[in-house]
């Protein structure tokens, strides 16, 4: 609404609607046969893949990639997938094992740091009680 009143003010604008006696409604793109379209049930078996490229975006760091299979055999799929969770639990073991290790190194360094700084805080203390006594001689 305007800062001062204005008797002819009706609101906000707004395009007015108008008849279109030739709309046929939402447009539907036409459907054309295709002569030389055929469908192939084995366009992705190859005889062989010489490269594999991938597209990323990580959204965080650290995503690695391996072992990646192609294959339409489904018994090689499953023994690639023991496989994979026999591995992965390692991974996991050894990811925790480090990560245990890394929080016990941050613990000392903090407790280090307090006895560090509990340290000079007594100094300090020592120096002032020091300076005081010489003023008070």
């Amino acid at each position: 609404p305007p800062m001062i009143d204005n008797p002819a003010y009706k609101g906000e604008w707004k395009a007015p609607e108008i008849d279109n006696p030739a709309y046929k409604g939402e447009w539907e793109h036409p459907e054309i046969d295709n002569p030389d379209y055929f469908e192939d049930d084995v366009v992705y078996k190859y005889p062989d893949f010489g490269v594999i490229g991938f597209d990323l975006w990580q959204v965080k760091a650290g995503t690695i990639f391996d072992n990646v299979l192609i294959t339409d055999d489904v018994a090689e799929l499953e023994t690639a997938n023991e496989a994979f969770k026999t591995r992965k639990e390692g991974e996991d073991a050894m990811r925790t094992a480090a990560e245990e290790k890394e929080k016990a190194a941050k613990e000392a360094e903090e407790a280090a740091k307090k006895a560090e700084e509990e340290a000079k805080k007594d100094a300090d203390e020592g120096e002032e009680v020091k300076a005081r006594d010489d003023a008070d001689l």
